[in-house]
């Protein structure tokens, strides 16, 4: 499985256009976790799975989304409603509630992942407005046998290898 997983562009159409060009045909889901501050219609959120972050307006997005990409039961939140900026305790145990592999998350712009009891964990940061950091964010979610590999991205597609993380299932 290979995942794009992108948050908060607050606007910003032209990254998420250039993230589809780039990796529609290369992955097999790409991941919007909210604040897009775009309608769910818009031409540049086309073939993203996405959800309804703090900023957004278009009730059309689901607040959290579970998807089975796969044969992984991956969760879509953006995260507000679970109090991610204190802690990932609520978010862990909708998690097991759910039974998800894959978490995916958005709101305090700040990357990093995280294995838990089972589960990956992911902010993929900012695509416009990052913060703890200046390089705006996406990453990159793959997985092969009882690897998953997590790589985060700079906007202009640059790697940055000091993050690039590995764990196993």
């Amino acid at each position: 499985m290979k995942l794009l997983v992108v948050s908060d562009s607050h606007g910003s159409k032209d990254e998420l256009v250039e993230l589809r060009d780039k990796y529609q045909s290369k992955v097999d889901a790409m991941i919007h976790c909210g604040d897009s501050e775009l309608s769910a219609d818009d031409p540049a959120l086309s073939s993203y799975l996405m959800v309804r972050g703090n900023c957004d307006m278009d009730a059309r997005m689901p607040d959290d989304l579970v998807e089975k990409v796969e044969g992984n039961t991956i969760m879509v939140t953006h995260g507000h409603h679970y109090g991610i900026k204190m802690s990932l305790m609520n978010l862990r145990y909708k998690a097991e509630e759910l039974g998800a592999g894959f978490v995916f998350f958005g709101h305090s712009h700040t990357l990093g992942a995280e294995w838990n009891n089972g589960t990956l964990f992911l902010n993929p940061g900012s695509i416009l407005l990052p913060r703890g950091r200046r390089e705006r964010t996406y990453a990159i979610v793959e997985t092969e046998g009882q690897q998953i590999k997590v790589i985060f991205k700079t906007h202009d597609h640059v790697v940055l290898d000091e993050l690039t993380q590995t764990f196993h299932m």
